[in-house]
């Protein structure tokens, strides 16, 4: 068992199938030793979670939206490159939340899946990030995040 993969195991994570794209494109990109990680919503086995932050959906359950896409974010970088001990560094993440006119928490959301990424990869899971409101995400979703990981 890899290092990384014992960690998820401690964390009682267990990684889902990797999600499908739902239009034209691809759900990673390699190029070099950078592997660009499509936008990644919070879904789940259950549905995951869809609403609207701050009318639906409060900042704790918006933060574990935050994780799932953390989650499949981590689902989509095995897909990419195998072995999760290949992951050198998360360069940068990309968070988008649908959020209500007034809410303005948005990095405390994002904050979800940046501490899964620490927790995961220690210091490696330190990252550059952009924290983003917008008036709707796919399908209703409520969190969205893509990732740049850099690969050996």
């Amino acid at each position: 068992m890899s290092k990384v993969e014992q960690r998820l195991a401690e964390l009682g994570i267990v990684l889902p199938q990797p999600v499908a794209p739902v239009a034209n494109y691809v759900p990673f990109v390699q190029t070099g030793n950078l592997v660009h990680i499509s936008g990644q919503i919070s879904l789940d086995a259950n549905g995951g979670l869809k609403g609207t932050v701050g009318t639906d959906v409060d900042l704790e359950t918006a933060q574990q939206g935050a994780r799932l896409c953390g989650i499949n974010l981590l689902a989509q970088m095995k897909a990419a490159v195998g072995d999760l001990d290949r992951v050198k560094r998360v360069v940068k993440l990309g968070g988008f939340v649908q959020v209500s006119q007034d809410f303005t928490d948005i990095p405390k959301v994002i904050n979800g899946c940046s501490d899964l990424m620490v927790e995961v990869f220690g210091d490696a899971g330190r990252h550059a990030r952009s924290a983003v409101g917008v008036y709707k995400l796919p399908l209703g979703f409520s969190v969205e995040v893509d990732a740049v990981v850099e690969v050996d």
